[in-house]
């Protein structure tokens, strides 16, 4: 199928762990839709509603914590760290998760262990979070363009320009706002069995002008919404 069938065979979609996509990226012939990694990330912005945030930001990690879809770093407004950090980062303690945060998220709680420059790359599929405050929304986006996969990311935010600045600026599959990063899904999105969700640009087909040139990806809006 990688090499030898190119005269039957489009375009592959590996299902499987990174070993599997990444050999299927080295060595196919066709196109090949996949992703490697989903390492997604929740901001709470400054002006998020605290309750929508502990909300958001627990489902998205511990709904359910093995699918590509699960946050796995959560990013905090330095503005907003006395009245956000603690009750968010308390949550997700209190069931079960273990955080690895820097020293402002240490600070706030002994049972945070110190985050290594590894863990902001990491997608751990498991009860483990990384925690970092960040210096406002364009840290946040920054920080996700230099460690983030380009799966998902959700900003947690009442202030309407500074989500759509979120959701304009950061390139990823999928950016929400005030909901959770597990709505990641084909069948939450109306497309019936998923095949896979691609972090992948592969768009264009047939003749090429500008406009097939041109990628998308989901802007969700929603207003606090969490996946049961």
């Amino acid at each position: 199928m990688l090499g030898g069938m190119s005269e039957y065979l489009d375009v592959l979609v590996p299902r499987g762990g990174r070993s599997l996509v990444e050999r299927v990226r080295n060595e196919a012939r066709v196109p090949v839709i996949g992703h490697l990694e989903g390492n997604c990330h929740v901001y709470v912005d400054r002006d998020a509603d605290v309750r929508m945030a502990r909300a958001i930001a627990l489902n998205a990690k511990m709904r359910r914590t093995g699918i590509c879809g699960a946050a796995e770093t959560l990013l905090i407004d330095e503005a907003c760290v006395e009245t956000h950090l603690a009750p968010v980062v308390g949550d997700l303690l209190a069931a079960g998760c273990e955080v690895r945060g820097d020293p402002a998220v240490q600070r706030i709680d002994p049972r945070v262990r110190p985050a290594s420059e590894d863990d902001w790359y990491t997608e751990y599929l498991d009860a483990i979070i990384a925690a970092r405050v960040v210096a406002g929304v364009d840290a946040a986006i920054a920080h996700i363009e230099r460690y983030g996969s380009a799966h998902t990311e959700t900003i947690v935010t009442e202030n309407a320009a500074t989500a759509e600045h979120f959701l304009q600026r950061v390139d990823s599959a999928i950016v929400l706002h005030n909901a959770s990063t597990q709505f990641a899904d084909g069948g939450e999105f109306g497309m019936g069995a998923e095949i896979g969700i691609s972090t992948d640009r592969f768009h264009a087909r047939g003749p090429v002008g500008v406009e097939q040139l041109t990628s998308y990806k989901y802007l969700v809006r929603g207003t606090g919404q969490v996946r049961p």
